[in-house]
């Protein structure tokens, strides 16, 4: 039995203008997933790679100069100022930064008042009422709410964050980066937390993140993004057990290992030739420039996993060269 994705993405492309007559820069180019209720996808990708854009340009705060955004069946990218502040309920956002996003001079409350005011979902006579729910719901103490941010820890106030975000009862979460401001202890208890919260309430969500110990925890499917592309996708087990893409080799062979005697071997390993990491170009890790001859064709390696790369299924990097 298919069940019919919450999310459908495709081809959706983001480009920003350039100075001086250049040529738009292509921050996010024809991603294509779907994500299905209650399910997780990781996009995964280094800095710049064009993740946090894509999120954005998702829920439609920032605009996408191509494709198609489906959300619960709604195409989101022709929709009206009206008609999308209607859907916003469905969507939400939870920041990277908890230091940064809810505002130091409104209390807790306040804060978690205000989505609810804004889309009118609860009586003004149960607010306070919801509002307690809501810390509950992430695990602090509803007497909390007369407090101000800066009396949180980064946790606390990350979960404040978490609340907020699910006041107006959401389906679907982008959560960008929601954890790398966070020590290693308190990041594993709001992935805990967000799990808990997936599992209780049928949340779907698109878990961008660098770190891929913390993706491999999370997501149920993982996207792994290269210059503003999708290079690679599959199941969780498929992408970290068999990776297909030398990018995703190169992400994974970065991750640290609890065996200290593997991560002293990969340490005597010859370092990765980076250089198809400068330039302006699309060139892989085999050296091919993808600008010029194009963008590899989509080959699926298994059911569910496929991979963009020139040299799938032909060989390796050491044949190539």
């Amino acid at each position: 039995m298919t069940t019919t994705p919450l999310l459908q993405v495709r081809d959706l492309s983001v480009l920003f203008p350039s100075r001086r007559g250049r040529a738009p820069v292509r921050a996010v180019e024809r991603l294509s997933f779907d994500i299905a209720p209650g399910q997780t996808l990781g996009l995964v990708g280094q800095s710049g790679s064009g993740k946090t854009t894509a999120g954005r340009a998702i829920l439609q705060l920032q605009q996408a100069h191509e494709g198609s955004v489906r959300l619960l069946g709604q195409e989101l990218t022709t929709m009206r100022a009206g008609e999308l502040r209607r859907m916003r309920r469905h969507m939400q956002f939870v920041l990277q930064n908890p230091y940064s996003s809810l505002h130091p001079r409104m209390t807790i409350g306040q804060i978690l008042s205000e989505p609810l005011q804004v889309h009118r979902s609860v009586p003004a006579n149960r607010i306070r009422e919801r509002v307690a729910e809501l810390l509950e719901l992430v695990n602090l103490d509803p007497a909390m709410m007369r407090r101000y941010p800066h009396e949180f820890s980064g946790g606390q106030r990350q979960r404040v964050v978490i609340a907020r975000a699910l006041a107006v009862n959401p389906d679907f979460v982008v959560c960008d980066e929601p954890v790398s401001a966070l020590d290693v202890r308190t990041q594993a208890q709001i992935v805990a937390l967000l799990q808990s919260l997936q599992e209780k309430l049928g949340l779907s969500y698109l878990f961008i993140a660098h770190d891929l110990a913390i993706v491999r925890e999370m997501a149920h499917r993982v996207a792994v993004m290269f210059r503003g592309r999708i290079v690679e996708m599959g199941s969780a087990a498929q992408v970290y057990d068999n990776p297909a893409h030398p990018y995703t080799q190169l992400l994974l062979d970065a991750v640290p290992v609890p065996a200290p005697a593997l991560q002293r071997e990969r340490l005597r390993r010859a370092p990765p030739d980076l250089r198809f990491l400068d330039g302006d170009g699309g060139a892989c890790l085999h050296g091919i420039d993808h600008a010029r001859d194009g963008t590899p064709e989509w080959y699926e390696v298994a059911s569910g996993h496929g991979v963009s790369c020139r040299y799938w299924p032909k060989g390796s990097a050491s044949e190539v060269a």
